[in-house]
């Protein structure tokens, strides 16, 4: 796949990029690279579908393409793409939208 190359979820999905798994615990201990990291909670969403059918009208997402997300630690299903690592998910899969 070349890096033309994008891809349009289906319907209410989106496709994310998650962060990184946290390195730092909140009391400020470093977490070395051994542990078992706790799965990204956060990302960035990286394309999304048309909307969903609601009483034969379609309802567009709210969420938009740049929107930093929060997301539940088993949403989505994991997809690589050109070398990065994506979550594909259901829009109702997303918790919150972050704002500056």
């Amino acid at each position: 796949m070349t890096s033309k190359n994008k891809i349009q979820p289906l319907y209410d999905r989106v496709v994310v990029l998650p962060g990184e798994a946290e390195t730092k615990t909140a009391g400020g201990i470093v977490i070395p690279d051994t542990a078992d990291k706790d799965k990204p909670v956060r990302g960035k969403v990286e394309f999304v579908g048309t909307g969903k059918y609601v009483d034969g009208k379609l309802q567009p997402l709210q969420v938009k393409k740049g929107d930093q997300v929060l997301f539940g630690k088993y949403a989505g299903t994991n997809v690589k793409l050109e070398g990065k690592e994506y979550l594909v998910m259901r829009e109702e899969d997303i918790m919150a939208v972050l704002e500056d």
